[in-house]
């Protein structure tokens, strides 16, 4: 039996989640600005304890790489890191635009829309993805382009068919194209756990899982910003 633990802290709340192959999902979620250290681990061996599963019986350490909070997403990577490090298991970096396109998927629509995802970067700026959720494996979701930082009269949607979520969504200049287009419009809706360890475990089963020492966050807007620089021989 495999068992996955799935950690994130990309945004105000903290969420884990533990996902099996033999049908097992769960997951606990609390509220938690700037309380992610203090209360992720002690999250995870409850989470343990309810399952009834050792630490050590881990197969991999799923944990929520970005984009989000850079403060966040560094505590994600760490932990997951360290107790990946300490059990000698590969972790599962997963997309918080991923984890958010699953969360607001509904398997129980026969047409499935795109999902637009749309977190707040601050500064002005919005992360973008867009995701459609594979039809014969409703646990991976298909990027449809890169993941992206950028303002917000610069995010553009692929799919002519799509629901739109995420805190970006509530961005003042976010355009109003974007928002009347779409057959609905989620702002409420975070990246948590509980999707992470759904797309982890379909990562894990078509072999996508790295070492520990290679457990990073993910922050686009340092990729943006390194774009920007001078290049120097």
């Amino acid at each position: 039996m495999t068992h996955i633990l799935a950690l994130d802290t990309s945004g105000s709340a903290c969420s884990v989640a533990l996902w099996s192959d033999a049908g097992l999902l769960i997951g606990h979620e609390e509220t938690a600005q700037r309380q992610h250290t203090q209360r992720l681990l002690p999250m995870i061996k409850s989470l343990l304890l309810e399952a009834d599963v050792n630490m050590s019986s881990l197969d991999a350490i799923a944990y929520g790489r970005g984009p989000g909070s850079f403060t966040g997403i560094r505590i994600a990577a760490g932990v997951a890191q360290g107790l990946a490090f300490g059990i000698d298991c590969p972790v599962i970096p997963v997309s918080t635009l991923a984890a958010l396109a699953l969360r607001m998927y509904q398997p129980s629509e026969t047409a499935q829309p795109a999902f637009a995802c749309c977190l707040d970067a601050r500064m002005g700026e919005v992360y973008w993805g867009e995701y459609i959720i594979d039809e014969t494996h409703a646990d991976l979701a298909l990027p449809q382009g890169p993941e992206r930082v950028c303002a917000p009269d610069q995010v553009a949607v692929v799919n002519a068919t799509f629901v739109a979520g995420g805190s970006g969504m509530l961005v003042a200049d976010m355009p109003a194209a974007i928002i009347a287009a779409a057959q609905s419009v989620k702002p409420n809706v975070q990246p948590r756990a509980l999707e992470m360890a759904r797309l982890s475990g379909a990562n894990f089963a078509l072999g996508r899982q790295c070492a520990p020492e290679d457990a990073l966050p993910v922050y686009l807007r340092d990729e943006v910003t390194w774009q920007k620089l001078p290049r120097y021989q």
